[in-house]
């Protein structure tokens, strides 16, 4: 009689052992569930394709004089009067139409500095402080940061931050049917596959 009785009890809580288990790894499923859906990204903007008919291995050498051993001094920030640097390039490959030049920070979800398109192809280079306009004087735009102003806007970074900032200027072979004000991933998209070089700048600003 005895071993009836005590084998009865041990079967209950067998069963309510169990049945704990399921209900507080339900529970962890449910409280993980807003942290693995806060860690997916949105899709990134598409990365341009070159056109079939560039040249192998065409590269443009983007430098600048304004830029300092890899470093941005503090007047071209949001710390100092915000101007746009001084740019300069070697000569884009003879079927270039236009250049497009984007400014972009990978490390805050790759922001947007600045988007600069039709820029002529007889253009060598851009000087310090381009005007926060629509269109400049030789006939190229400039379109909408994610700061949602036109023009250039310099790094503005966390405080105690070190971002790096990627200058990518691209020779197409067409010129771009945008107006004023475009975004990047607009600009990216209508010039998919009429790249026909590229050329590539990194610097980096610590606040």
């Amino acid at each position: 009689m005895h071993l009836c009785e005590s084998a009865l009890p041990s079967r209950l809580i067998d069963y309510s052992a169990g049945l704990m288990a399921r209900i507080l790894l339900l529970l962890a499923l449910l409280l993980a569930a807003p942290f693995f859906a806060g860690c997916r990204h949105s899709d990134p903007v598409r990365e341009p394709v070159a056109t079939a008919g560039a040249e192998p291995n065409a590269a443009l050498v983007l430098s600048s004089s304004s830029l300092q051993d890899g470093q941005f001094p503090r007047a071209f920030t949001c710390d100092g009067e915000d101007t746009s640097p001084a740019l300069a390039w070697t000569a884009p490959p003879s079927n270039t139409k236009s250049l497009v030049l984007t400014v972009t920070d990978p490390d805050a979800h790759t922001f947007t500095h600045w988007v600069l398109f039709n820029l002529p192809a007889s253009a060598k280079s851009l000087p310090e402080n381009i005007p926060k306009q629509d269109q400049l004087a030789d006939g190229s735009r400039q379109g909408r940061n994610d700061f949602a102003k036109i023009g250039y806007a310099g790094p503005c970074a966390p405080r105690r931050s070190t971002h790096r900032y990627f200058f990518d200027l691209f020779a197409l072979n067409s010129t771009l049917d945008l107006p004023a004000g475009a975004t990047r991933a607009q600009v990216e998209d209508a010039m998919n596959t009429h790249v026909v070089a590229r050329g590539k700048l990194m610097a980096r600003y610590s606040r």
